[in-house]
């Protein structure tokens, strides 16, 4: 490795954790060492952004945002191939692409990034499968860092804090039952309950993102979606027929709370 000045980078995702590692991290190193590094996938819900801007606002620092151009629509027809909960390469092309430039660009300018991440103990797997990543695939390895895990002891109420005490108003994808608030709803990773939810709350978008479905099998004639059930693809044009539209609205609200554990987060969760 050259001799290069450290510079913090804050992988700031709009959750409520990233905030609030990114305010520690802030803290810990001085504004002036540390970046606050946003990629978007110009498919986040606009309350998003209103939270990203009022954290970077509290936090004193500006946010640094890095765009493709593409939404991850795009991404999958240019090429042909629908993102699903096994591979996503809108995350890869979009975000991880993006990151991995500005890693770059800041060594150019004889800078070592090192990466912050809002991964909390129960998530240590994913800290694990992040450190590996980015040991591989810059032209030089990156140190990753998880303060929720390595440095910040106790149970860290991000949520609360923020809410009460930098007094920001949370995500409206959180107190709308998102497990997290990417896309505006229309991760690809997602899975039955997630988008039972979608369709309970923000219909519309459902719509969409059924209809972009639809059009991708119509249009490359392939048998493919994003979610499967018995190993076989399983579309949200069927899941909508043949289960949520079935339902009344309390067994909907009640289905949409459960978890789903056939999601696999992707890196949009954390960068």
């Amino acid at each position: 490795m050259k001799n290069r000045t450290d510079k913090h980078v804050i992988m700031y995702s709009g959750g409520a954790s990233s905030a609030y590692v990114a305010k520690w991290v802030v803290d810990k190193y001085g504004k002036e060492n540390c970046i606050l590094f946003f990629t978007d996938t110009l498919w986040e819900d606009k309350d998003n952004y209103r939270f990203l801007e009022e954290c970077a606002d509290y936090i004193g620092i500006e946010i640094t945002k890095r765009i493709d151009g593409r939404t991850p629509e795009e991404v999958f027809f240019e090429q042909k191939f629908l993102g699903n909960a096994r591979f996503a390469q809108c995350s890869e092309e979009l975000k991880v692409k993006q990151t991995l430039i500005y890693i770059e660009d800041l060594r150019m300018e004889d800078f070592e990034p090192i990466l912050y991440f809002g991964i909390d103990p129960k998530e240590k797997h994913r800290a694990d499968s992040l450190t590996r990543h980015y040991e591989h695939f810059p032209l030089e390895p990156v140190e990753c860092r998880f303060p929720m895990i390595d440095s910040i002891s106790g149970d860290i109420k991000a949520k609360q804090i923020i809410e009460n005490e930098w007094k920001i108003k949370l995500p409206r994808m959180y107190e709308l039952g998102f497990h997290h608030a990417n896309c505006s709803g229309r991760c690809v990773r997602a899975g039955f309950h997630h988008y039972a939810n979608l369709y309970l709350v923000w219909p519309e978008t459902y719509k969409l993102q059924e209809d972009m479905e639809e059009k991708f099998r119509t249009e490359f004639n392939m048998d493919v979606s994003m979610m499967k059930k018995d190993g076989k693809p399983y579309t949200l044009k069927r899941h909508r027929e043949d289960v949520l539209e079935k339902m009344s609205k309390e067994e909907l609200t009640e289905y949409a709370k459960k978890k789903d554990d056939d999601g696999i987060p992707c890196f949009c969760s954390f960068s």
